[in-house]
């Protein structure tokens, strides 16, 4: 199987989304299509897998390893893949961990387990993330929730996690509180290993990117990681206003995600499920508006699958 070798997170990271028939069994055929679709775009690093818009939460270990097959059999020739890690107990984050090595992912994304929402310690975290980097060297992106869910890591427990576990490379950064989101920048992407921070503020990405994040990893890539890509190269080069006409092409995907009513289902951190792609979704997003459709279709019938992140 394909993989990136000494791949290190970093840039425009997608999270595309997952199509299910009516029936909620996965439509393979419009999940290829939409791969090659976003692969295409130029600007990218990288493309995330089985996560909160690939439905991880409702897949199967089996599906999950299918998604990462089709995946490679798409598109793993011309990007690193990062498959996410999504389970409540260490044994099986590790044991999804080989199969994604096993399967050729290029990194994992580890999403924080949801017993944790009860209360962790910075024990219970290092001790998750050993056992997950015991199991593979790839390299680790620690998902960052807001700390007032409980899954997200306090200061100091990240800075440990950082310290003691050599493959965590990066995070995906939900924190939602401006300042903590700074500090995160400044401390991890100045440490002797370097940490990336890798934004997943959609409803404020350009001020996100403006604070100095090294790259981006959203589901709202799956329809406009074109303008994302534009907007993370403009920050970097410190055109502001060419940076600032970008983000108000992305502005109508905030507004319609953030500042409208959102349906029942809805998660308000990135996007509804019966959101409409956005106007400024790039010309060839038409396989993914129906991957949106047909998801929609899905979850309305089915609310326990359905999150975009």
């Amino acid at each position: 199987m394909p993989r990136h070798s000494s791949y290190v997170p970093h840039g425009v990271i997608p999270a595309v989304l997952l199509p299910f028939h009516d029936d909620l069994s996965i439509d393979e055929a419009s999940f290829r299509s939409h791969l090659r679709d976003v692969a295409t775009t130029e600007g990218i690093s990288a493309i995330t897998i089985n996560a909160h818009s690939t439905e991880v939460a409702s897949c199967t270990f089996d599906e999950q390893r299918r998604l990462l097959e089709i995946a490679q059999d798409e598109i793993g020739t011309q990007l690193p893949i990062i498959n996410g890690i999504w389970a409540d107990g260490s044994l099986e984050a590790a044991r999804i961990a080989k199969m994604a090595a096993a399967g050729g992912a290029s990194a994992l994304l580890v999403f924080p387990p949801a017993p944790f929402t009860l209360q962790q310690s910075p024990e219970m975290a290092l001790a998750h993330f050993k056992r997950i980097a015991d199991a593979t060297d790839l390299p680790i992106i620690v998902f960052q929730y807001p700390l007032a869910t409980g899954q997200g890591y306090p200061r100091d427990t990240l800075l440990k996690m950082c310290e003691q576990v050599p493959s965590i490379r990066a995070i995906k950064d939900w924190a939602g509180n401006v300042p903590q989101h700074e500090m995160q920048i400044r401390t991890l992407q100045s440490l002797p290993r370097s940490v990336n921070v890798l934004t997943t503020h959609s409803a404020w990405l350009f001020p996100s990117l403006v604070l100095g994040c090294n790259g981006l990893l959203s589901g709202s890539g799956s329809v406009i990681a074109d303008l994302q890509a534009q907007l993370f190269r403009a920050v970097q080069r410190n055109d502001l206003a060419g940076a600032k006409a970008l983000n108000d092409r992305i502005y109508p995907t905030a507004r319609v995600f953030y500042a409208e009513p959102l349906g029942r289902h809805a998660q308000p951190h990135e996007g509804g499920a019966g959101a409409a792609p956005p106007p400024a979704a790039r010309s060839g997003a038409a396989a993914a508006g129906e991957t949106w459709r047909r998801r929609d279709r899905a979850h309305s019938r089915c609310p326990g699958r359905g999150r975009i992140a």
